[in-house]
């Protein structure tokens, strides 16, 4: 594989709004939200139905990403409130578009 590039804050928020809708297709289709499903899979519990098999392995590396991401974002903000002190003043660089490395 290739080596990753660095993240920046917009393509996690992108990531996250993205992963959301991916995720929620899973949820109307199944009836449970995610966290429920994620934590019983993580067991070892198995589909019923031998269908179900990949929408399965799907939806837990979709939400396994979502969590990263979601990590990553709230890393990021805690270094950047700490180096910017406001909210405003942050928003004030990203709604400049400004490219806002991600922490690691």
């Amino acid at each position: 594989m290739g080596q990753q590039t660095d993240m920046t804050l917009k393509d996690i928020i992108e990531d996250i709004h993205a992963l959301h809708e991916d995720i929620e297709v899973y949820e109307r289709k199944y009836g449970i939200l995610s966290e429920t499903f994620y934590e019983s899979y993580l067991t070892g519990e198995e589909p019923e139905d031998d269908a179900w098999v990949l929408d399965w392995s799907d939806w837990a590396g979709a939400y396994k990403i979502l969590l990263r991401r979601q990590e990553q974002y709230r890393k990021t903000m805690k270094m950047l409130l700490e180096q910017t002190a406001s909210i405003a003043g942050l928003i004030g660089r990203t709604a400049q578009r400004e490219s806002i490395s991600v922490a690691s």
